[in-house]
């Protein structure tokens, strides 16, 4: 059975570079931190970054992962001036729900979502 989401991983052509990047956009260090892979909690929630190899490319051909967050509008002018580019602008797609997909420095999608209907159970709820 699933559990829920874990980890969303993203894959960088230099762990150092990725980490610098991923470190500011984020706003703190990683918890865990190796050359072979880098590990942010954000929120509950793992972000990883793994090196490139001949398994893992940089890019957009993966699965798609929004990040929640309190206000898309900031978020996404945040992450677009910390390098990043606009790769789907941010829309309405529905009942005040805003979503915004960016590429990171190294051409993976990254997305922020912004859901007045979305919670997380408390502690000892269901999910």
């Amino acid at each position: 059975m699933l559990l829920g989401l874990r980890t969303a991983l993203y894959t960088v052509p230099d762990v150092e570079s990725g980490k610098a990047w991923y470190t500011d956009a984020i706003g703190h260090g990683p918890y865990f931190d190796q050359p072979f892979y880098v590990g942010y909690n954000v929120g509950g929630y793992e972000l990883g970054l793994v090196p490139a190899d001949e398994k893992h490319t940089p890019g957009g051909s993966g699965a798609m992962v929004y990040w929640g967050v309190d206000n898309a509008e900031a978020a996404l002018a945040s992450l677009l001036e910390k390098g990043a580019t606009v790769h789907e602008a941010l829309a309405d797609v529905g009942e005040g729900i805003l979503v915004a997909t960016v590429l990171d420095p190294f051409g993976n999608v990254f997305g922020v979502i912004e859901n007045p209907h979305f919670k997380l159970p408390e502690a000892g709820e269901a999910a």
